[in-house]
């Protein structure tokens, strides 16, 4: 993809071709070595060490979905970071969290971000929620190499759909599976400790503030099973991230509203140490 000749300032000829609205299958044609999913596998026996990123859930609410995650990044037994950001806009009415290898989920996110301004520049209009879930769905496939090796990537997807008018839930596995959630799910290692918390919490009825609420409350429940999920570090002032996408677009809570919302549920925890409920109450 260089430029045909460094004096003429004109773009290569791969720019020029007509072709797909997508980025990834544009790379595919021209630039096959610059995909994720074809770079050469290491040859080496057993599963690489490497940060992985934990646990990442998501619920709605009429009106929206919220999506959040904690913060806490793993290498084997050791905490590789305490402050990684899992969760990201895809666009304006989507957003992906990340659970997996951490460095290649990030990876995947920035292509995901890319393919769908791309389309939206090429075709002049939105990809449908749908289509965004899809899209995502292949670009995990292609990573089942890696993925065998240790290295997979599995996120959580959410978004306003703007056609049927309520926000939606798509999880995945390493092979690129994809599933529609209704009420809330969950991914990563604390997932199997957030979703039954969420299956506790979880009501039609909620406001956009108790449904923030209760994804917190989820990662709280899990951090306290799972080593690999951080809860709520008051001393540091490191919280999750929170999310929430509505018809008015993807926004992130501040951090001094996820405070709130942490600290709240820290002190009815202490409380009622052994009440998944007591948060919204």
């Amino acid at each position: 993809m260089e430029a045909n000749t460094p004096s003429t300032g004109r773009l290569p000829a791969a720019f020029l071709t007509p072709g797909s609205s997508s980025f990834v299958d544009f790379l595919g044609q021209h630039a096959p070595q610059l995909l994720p999913g074809n770079r050469p596998l290491p040859s080496v026996q057993g599963v690489i060490e490497a940060p992985h990123g934990t646990t990442i859930v998501a619920a709605s609410f009429p009106g929206g979905v919220v999506l959040a995650g904690d913060r806490r990044a793993t290498m084997g037994n050791v905490i590789a970071q305490r402050d990684i950001e899992k969760v990201f806009p895809a666009d304006e009415y989507s957003a992906v969290g990340i659970a997996g290898t951490a460095g290649l989920a990030v990876e995947m996110v920035k292509l995901f971000q890319l393919e769908l301004e791309h389309f939206e520049k090429v075709e002049g209009a939105q990809l449908s929620l749908e289509g965004k879930a899809n899209r995502l769905s292949t670009m995990i496939r292609s990573n089942l190499g890696m993925a065998m090796q240790g290295l997979a990537v599995v996120p959580l997807f959410a978004g306003y759909d703007l056609d049927r008018e309520k926000g939606r839930i798509f999880s995945y596995d390493v092979t690129g599976g994809r599933s529609e959630e209704h009420g809330f799910a969950a991914t990563g290692s604390g997932s199997v400790f957030a979703r039954s918390a969420l299956k506790k919490l979880f009501r039609e009825d909620f406001t956009e503030h108790q449904a923030a609420t209760a994804v917190v409350q989820a990662l709280y429940d899990a951090a306290d099973d799972d080593s690999a999920t951080g809860g709520p570090d008051m001393a540091r002032r490191i919280y999750p991230i929170v999310t929430v996408i509505t018809e008015e677009g993807f926004k992130k809570l501040t951090e001094a509203e996820v405070s709130e919302i942490a600290r709240a549920v820290h002190e009815r925890r202490l409380e009622q140490p052994d009440g998944p409920r007591a948060a919204l109450l």
